[in-house]
């Protein structure tokens, strides 16, 4: 087992939330300036400009006790899916370059790094992951746990940058693959999102997505939809003394696209061999497609 050594933050490319505000501006509706289209957030109708805001303002409420609450609200479980979600993306330590989109506490991209340790070390070269979410606070935490955990390697490198995933601020063609777990349902335009991975990713670079999903057998989905309103929320009353966060995750979770309709908006966004794996009877599910 090797050791790492070599960790760079590049806090000087972490860009103003207050930037990341105008990007729903820049957006807005084609036909008037001064008209803006609705979206959701949750159940709730709000203006585009605002979904980010809201959305931040979850996560910045919930980032401390983040870990926490998932382990408690899957019982565990999140852990299983994120190790399969690895195992399909199965690097192979080539020289990869990895962003990890939402990633800010770093489940995904410290999963990345176990999984190249156990690769022979003489069969690779160094990759570098970029973990990238909107939320500082989010991405603290994960520098933080980083610190903790002390994944080293000889030679491979991890930086942390504020961006949002419809603006990002990395020239086009530079990862080799591009991972999202659990945070492309709170974008408020999922297509651009799409979009950018796209544009990001070398000519056979692979994008995959982590998302809550949808059960399909009616009688799981009663006892999902039972557990998911009237348990999650108070559970997160009592151990994160936050109810509304949690109100909106299971909101968020029905307003997200069906498997088939998230598979197709992939497609559009010029993504081949795309296909998705259900975890957990749906509640889950993996979708893949690679930019050939």
């Amino acid at each position: 087992m090797w050791l790492l050594r070599s960790v760079r933050y590049r806090t000087k490319n972490l860009i103003p939330l207050a930037r990341l505000s105008t990007s729903a501006r820049e957006y807005g509706n084609a036909d008037s300036a001064s008209t803006e289209s609705d979206t959701h957030f949750g159940f709730e109708t709000v203006k585009e400009s605002e979904k980010w805001k809201k959305v931040h303002k979850v996560f910045e409420e919930v980032a401390a006790s983040y870990d926490l609450m998932n382990d408690a609200m899957s019982m565990g479980i999140h852990r299983v899916w994120k190790d399969i979600f690895m195992e399909r993306l199965a690097p192979v330590g080539n020289g990869n370059r990895l962003l990890d989109m939402a990633g800010g506490t770093g489940d995904i991209s410290f999963r990345y790094m176990k999984y190249l340790q156990r690769l022979p070390a003489g069969n690779r070269t160094p990759s570098h992951v970029t973990v990238c979410d909107i939320n500082q606070n989010m991405l603290d935490v994960g520098q933080k746990r980083w610190e903790r955990l002390n994944l080293q390697t000889a030679s491979d490198t991890i930086e942390w940058v504020c961006a949002d995933a419809e603006q990002l601020p990395f020239a086009d063609e530079s990862f080799t693959a591009y991972t999202i777990a659990f945070g492309i349902r709170n974008c408020t335009h999922i297509d651009r999102v799409l979009a950018e991975a796209y544009r990001i990713l070398k000519p056979g670079g692979r994008f995959m997505c982590l998302e809550f999903s949808h059960v399909n057998n009616e009688a799981l989905k009663w006892v999902y939809d039972q557990y998911s309103f009237q348990v999650i929320p108070p559970m997160g009353q009592i151990l994160a003394n936050q109810w509304h966060p949690y109100q909106y995750l299971v909101e968020s979770i029905r307003k997200f696209p069906l498997q088939d309709d998230f598979k197709a908006m992939i497609q559009n966004a010029g993504f081949k061999c795309v296909q998705y794996e259900n975890l957990t009877f749906g509640v889950v599910a993996i979708h893949s497609g690679f930019k050939i």
